[in-house]
């Protein structure tokens, strides 16, 4: 009998992958953790019935999420990581000497666990002397920190569930008191593909918005000497050429 693993898009839609072994299956106190092996993915790992990352493209998303940052602020040093337990964004951003430390808050340490032993190859470098690994609620821990860091990277699960509090406008004023004055903020989303996750998409933006101010270009300077972002996808406190954004006073 053939097994397949279905990720429901929407009440409409399914993507659906054959399995071939069943490796891993545990209810923690937050969520269900199960990681499959596939013929076309490799290993698959998925929380509540998501797929949050496969062996075969994982690489993407890790990379994009990590580098562009890196590459825009020469600066970084101390670096907030929220969620990510699987250990591929720890295992990007080790790879930079310049890197001083790296938090990693992640509620629930079964997740940690098992990535550890079924992808090692996203979680082969948690223990880096630099990363320290914080089991806790994100929300709790970011109020603590005031301009204790050069970039936070939120990489959630997406605005619903266990990760909602994630989205709030509470939770960006935080991650903005959490920055350097040149910090940058990187926040996953989800994909604006289904309407649904579009309108979650926007309300999230919408309030990073109020939060990191937009107002006009002006010519490149490193670092600006305002708060400003420089792209919805890339929020911050500053940023660095080729596009700067300052705040103007009296400009909507």
């Amino acid at each position: 009998m053939e097994m397949w693993f279905s990720e429901f898009h929407t009440p409409d839609v399914k993507h659906s992958i054959r399995v071939t072994r069943h490796l891993y299956s545990k209810k923690s106190d937050y969520q269900q953790i199960d990681i499959f092996e596939t013929p076309e993915f490799g290993r698959v790992l998925t929380l509540d019935g998501n797929v949050m990352l496969t062996e075969r493209d994982e690489f993407i998303y890790d990379e994009m999420i990590t580098h562009v940052p890196m590459a825009v602020h020469p600066g970084i040093r101390d670096i907030l990581v929220i969620g990510a337990g699987d250990g591929g964004v720890v295992r990007e951003l080790t790879r930079y000497d310049r890197v001083e430390r790296i938090d990693l808050v992640e509620m629930d340490p079964q997740v940690v666990e098992a990535c550890r032993t079924y992808l090692p190859s996203n979680a082969c470098r948690m223990d880096d002397r630099r990363v320290h690994i914080h089991f806790e609620n994100a929300l709790k821990f970011i109020r603590r920190r005031e301009s204790s860091y050069d970039l936070i990277i939120v990489d959630s699960t997406d605005p619903f569930g266990p990760s909602e509090g994630l989205f709030t406008r509470e939770f960006y004023g935080n991650c903005y008191n959490a920055l350097r004055p040149d910090g940058i903020m990187v926040n996953q989303q989800g994909s604006p593909f289904y309407s649904e996750d579009a309108e979650a998409m926007k309300r999230s933006h919408k309030r990073i918005v109020n939060t990191f101010p937009i107002s006009a270009c002006t010519r490149p300077t490193f670092p600006p000497t305002r708060p400003a972002i420089g792209s919805s996808g890339l929020p911050a406190k500053n940023t660095t050429p080729p596009t700067i954004w300052t705040p103007r006073h009296g400009v909507p």
